[in-house]
């Protein structure tokens, strides 16, 4: 499995916000994005997860099956700001949901709803309304989506913000299970996640038009 990205940009309103965006990454490579607040980082990931129509440019998947490169969308789970859980629906009933709409992409099993849980410390409550959790059991959960169904290309976005340190911990144990098994993950962040080995991208936004250099 690789991701390429090739020169990629986007809009923001009227202007370019970056441009020239390229790389590639292959199985169990992690990237981390970083860079001031408005630079890019959130734009630059909804592109590669297909929420955004770039300027131009593409990010593409190939895991060598012979079908030739398909959309990185395809292949990913976005983590974003917001948990995507129905608030009157229990963890169970949320979960379940996830795991039947995303499906496993070729290549590898999602866990059981209940070994999910476990995984995120919080088994025994996914009977309870989803709505009726703290903030952090909430974003714990939402990270139990990731691991539900199977897709090897993580997209993360601010993923441990207003987390305590135990819940830090499990999510970087969880990146890293996931990059053993030679998945890829990209995050957006200003707080370490405590990946070894991972490369960094720095996002300047629209310095770039100041600087005269593309990112």
């Amino acid at each position: 499995m690789r991701l390429v990205a090739e020169s990629l940009a986007a809009r923001r309103g009227e202007e370019l916000i970056f441009r020239d965006i390229s790389f590639e990454m292959g199985a169990g490579e992690a990237l981390i994005l970083t860079g001031r607040n408005g630079s890019g980082k959130s734009t630059l990931l909804r592109v590669i997860a297909g929420l955004l129509r770039p300027e131009a440019g593409r990010a593409v998947i190939d895991d060598r099956s012979g079908e030739g490169p398909r959309p990185a969308g395809e292949a990913s789970h976005y983590l974003g700001h917001r948990n995507a859980m129905k608030q009157e629906l229990t963890v169970l009933e949320n979960l379940a949901f996830w795991k039947t709409y995303l499906g496993d992409f070729p290549g590898g099993v999602g866990l059981d709803v209940q070994e999910a849980a476990e995984t995120v410390g919080l088994g025994g409550i996914t009977h309870l309304p989803y709505g009726y959790l703290s903030a952090g059991q909430q974003r714990r959960f939402a990270m139990a989506k990731l691991i539900v169904a199977h897709r090897p290309l993580w997209i993360l976005d601010e993923p441990t913000a207003a987390l305590d340190a135990s819940a830090d911990r499990m999510f970087a144990g969880l990146v890293e299970a996931h990059l053993a098994r030679g998945g890829i993950a990209i995050a957006a962040t200003h707080q370490p996640l405590g990946l070894e080995r991972a490369r960094q991208l720095v996002m300047k936004g629209f310095d770039y038009l100041e600087e005269g250099e593309s990112l």
